[in-house]
């Protein structure tokens, strides 16, 4: 997957961004780890940056709001919706909590932020004119996400009840994951849904691509920030598992294709 022009299907990851605690740290750490180009920044929006890869949207940074506490410092995953009224009343229905009602962002589009049931924060986002990631599965743009869930079988049921999830085969053995997709994938592959270790809180999870896992991770350390879990190789690819300066997690993965036959 690589350039992407169009809003991402109902139910997607269609964006992730991040607050921050200094602009000028982060900007540089991420542009020295991905190549990253900043874009934005307007008053009138709070700041915010949008992230580019190759010229296309990756990614967003928020900087810290006057008199605002200061927000957890975790990347967010957005879902996207085409009605986020309608949105609202299906987490509502499922067992969802929301954090922040739906929020017109001037022409770009509109934002909402929930918990699920097993306590896992995310968002949504309804397209404007901003529909989201513009570059993903390339260097330097978002290549996976994945629901860790408090439970298993409860947050599988809230996904496909307020968002159309459906879902691969469980893994063999004691791990419980799986792939999700939209309507109409198949098979099913935008992302992953696992359960957390007993004592662990449930998160959203990205990873973004890279070139060479190693030569990153050595670019997070030498900026600022750390590997919590050293290169590795897997099935799909080479994982590391990544904090920025605000201590944000996320993974760095060179990825093994992976065929679909649909294309969203």
């Amino acid at each position: 997957m690589t350039d992407h022009t169009t809003p991402w299907p109902a139910g997607a990851p269609a964006w992730t961004d991040l607050s921050v605690t200094d602009v000028a740290r982060s900007t540089q750490f991420y542009t020295a780890v991905f190549g990253w180009v900043f874009e934005g920044g307007d008053e009138e929006f709070g700041g915010y940056l949008n992230a580019t890869s190759g010229g296309r949207l990756v990614a967003g940074m928020a900087p810290p709001m006057d008199g605002m506490p200061e927000p957890p410092h975790v990347w967010t995953t957005y879902l996207a919706v085409t009605d986020s009224a309608a949105t609202q009343r299906a987490v509502t229905a499922a067992g969802g909590t929301t954090v922040l009602d739906p929020m017109q962002v001037g022409p770009f589009g509109t934002m909402a932020l929930y918990a699920d049931p097993t306590g896992a924060g995310f968002g949504t986002w309804q397209p404007g004119d901003h529909a989201g990631f513009g570059r993903t599965g390339e260097h330097g743009s978002p290549s996976w996400f994945e629901a860790m869930v408090g439970d298993f079988a409860a947050g599988k049921a809230f996904y496909a009840a307020a968002f159309g999830w459906t879902y691969s085969d469980d893994l063999p053995g004691d791990m419980r994951y799986a792939m999700f997709g939209t309507a109409g994938e198949e098979p099913p592959m935008s992302g992953g849904i696992g359960e957390v270790e007993a004592g662990t809180a449930p998160y959203w999870a990205v990873s973004f691509e890279v070139d060479d896992v190693d030569a990153a991770a050595d670019r997070v350390r030498g900026h600022g920030g750390a590997i919590t879990t050293e290169p590795f190789d897997f099935e799909f690819g080479r994982l590391a598992l990544a904090t920025g300066p605000d201590g944000e997690a996320f993974g760095l993965v060179a990825s093994t294709p992976m065929e679909s036959s649909t294309t969203p």
